[in-house]
């Protein structure tokens, strides 16, 4: 298992890891984002987006569940679990179908569905380290993911 622990230190650059995470992803990954309010998982996955290729503002589907997105090459599917109380309410909303989709799937509050994610996926935490500081933490879970994170620690290496 591959992890990379990073430290953010405003909103700006919480996108740009976000970013270069996205300019890695090619099709069917999973990115599932946990963390307390505020905690800026809406901010990374709006850096995912743009690193996709999405172009336009991305927010937050806390009342529809899903927004998706067109990139350059693929569909960026933004799942928010906040208003979900159930694993039955998710399977039963059909939402468990984009967890196994050829596009690029960020589910927020994404603990709500532990059970039934994938076992192969990128898990990521965000904590909040004071005012602005964001601590994060990406897990791969599979060896898909063991590259993405790779990749993501070398393209980071050279920054």
């Amino acid at each position: 298992m591959a992890r990379v622990d990073l430290v953010s230190d405003s909103p700006q650059e919480t996108q740009e890891f976000g970013a270069s995470l996205g300019q890695l992803l090619r099709g069917g990954e999973l990115i599932c984002l946990e963390g307390e309010l505020g905690s800026g998982k809406t901010t990374f996955i709006q850096g995912i987006g743009r690193g996709l290729g999405v172009d336009g503002p991305i927010t937050s589907p806390t009342f529809t569940l899903v927004n998706e997105y067109r990139g350059e090459n693929l569909t960026f599917y933004h799942v928010d679990l906040y208003r979900v109380e159930s694993r039955r309410e998710i399977i039963a909303s059909g939402l468990d179908d984009l967890f196994f989709g050829d596009g690029v799937c960020a589910i927020e509050w994404a603990e709500k569905a532990r059970e039934i994610v994938p076992l192969e996926r990128l898990w990521v935490t965000l904590r909040h380290g004071g005012e602005r500081r964001r601590l994060i933490s990406l897990e791969a879970q599979g060896s898909t993911y063991e590259e993405i994170v790779g990749s993501f620690q070398r393209r980071l290496a050279k920054r």
